[in-house]
């Protein structure tokens, strides 16, 4: 049965209202302590959802934020050097190194565009052997303990989900989720730190990040700023992408393919892109894609046996695929096999609103600082 989903706030955007769609909240604390009733709660939002906030206010889950704020200042460092230092390695695998912007297909397919975004991506494997290949602009001990930390970090807090949805799936032994996500086993798991440019840098052919879902069994997303939609699952009546607010002290959860099928396509994979909510403004985001171990075996959406590793590399290969090849591609790839109603894809260049904008929630208009 499709969730129930109550009459969304609006914004202002692109010169239409556009929805600001509801996330349930989950507190982390209590899913440390496998409080039953927090157990519950997480796997519904999965399983109806594919998506919640994680609130990560109390004890257990401030050291997180403090490395989150640890990455934005490296990340500030990073993206300001030269190109030619921060492409020192280039794209050394698909879950390692740096891309520029427009290596990918942009928000807009329908427009022509390419992909608004210049990104770091530090793999788990790497830093756990101790010899990460990073530009030597931030590889410095200060910077290198940074990121271990909020690798370390993030990792620990998508552990306590994926244990919290285990149990709440009655899985015991090898079938519990957390035995195909060992830390000493090779896997694509990857932080990626994302920079979107504003509008005046990059141009209108160069926009935002595609509608998409995520090849990882859970992503941990951190962004203080506008900018992400998503597409609610399911027959509710979401025949748009919509906004989601940056919640203070919280971070965003969303459920990737992997784990759908691992679920036996149970869970919802999220729905999302990125586009500039504010195109004057300098974006950044932080994701940590935790994935399975390379050589875990799933039933994808189209009815095949597939690794999780090749089924990373078939998706990061149609993401670099140009429009007309990714719209020849099985919906699995992309999508993850997930359906949607609606189209919200412009045809033409987008004609973006430069001042702020505000939510309407009944008569109340809420101005937003853009």
């Amino acid at each position: 049965m499709a969730p129930t989903i109550d009459p969304p706030q609006t914004v202002e955007w692109q010169g239409k209202k556009v929805p600001v769609w509801s996330m349930q909240t989950i507190d982390y604390a209590l899913l440390l302590s496998q409080d039953p009733g927090e157990v519950d709660k997480v796997l519904k939002a999965c399983l109806e959802d594919g998506y919640f906030y994680l609130d990560l206010q109390g004890l257990d889950g401030r050291r997180m934020l403090n490395d989150q704020q640890e990455t934005l200042k490296l990340m500030h460092r990073f993206f300001e050097a030269p190109v030619e230092a921060k492409n020192e390695f280039g794209l050394i695998s698909s879950h390692l190194g740096y891309e520029p912007v427009g290596s990918r297909t942009g928000a807009f397919p329908g427009a022509g565009t390419k992909d608004g975004y210049e990104m770091l991506k530090v793999s788990r494997d790497e830093i756990q052997m101790g010899s990460p290949k990073v530009p030597a602009v931030i590889k410095n001990s200060g910077d290198l303990e940074v990121l271990e930390n909020t690798i370390g970090s993030c990792n620990t807090v998508t552990k306590v989900i994926l244990s919290a949805l285990s149990t709440g799936m009655n899985l015991t032994g090898a079938a519990r989720y957390e035995n195909t996500h060992r830390n000493d086993r090779p896997s694509t798991t990857t932080l990626s730190m994302m920079h979107y440019l504003p509008s005046s840098v990059t141009g209108n052919k160069k926009i935002g990040h595609q509608k998409h879902t995520d090849i990882s069994s859970l992503t941990l997303l951190f962004s203080e700023q506008w900018g992400l939609q998503i597409r609610p699952p399911g027959t509710c009546g979401a025949l748009e992408m919509g906004f989601v607010a940056p919640k203070p002290g919280c971070a965003f959860v969303h459920v990737g393919d992997s784990l759908r099928f691992a679920s036996g396509m149970k869970m919802q994979s999220c729905i999302h892109r990125v586009v500039p909510f504010n195109p004057t403004e300098d974006r950044y985001s932080i994701a940590y894609f935790l994935r399975a171990e390379d050589d875990t075996m799933f039933v994808d959406s189209e009815g095949r046996y597939v690794t999780a590793g090749q089924w990373h590399d078939e998706k990061f290969k149609a993401f670099t695929d140009p429009p007309l090849w990714q719209a020849m591609a099985p919906r699995s790839m992309i999508l993850g096999g997930m359906q949607e109603a609606g189209e919200d894809d412009p045809q033409g260049e987008p004609e973006f609103l430069s001042a702020p904008v505000a939510v309407k929630e009944g008569m109340q208009e809420i101005a937003l600082q853009a």
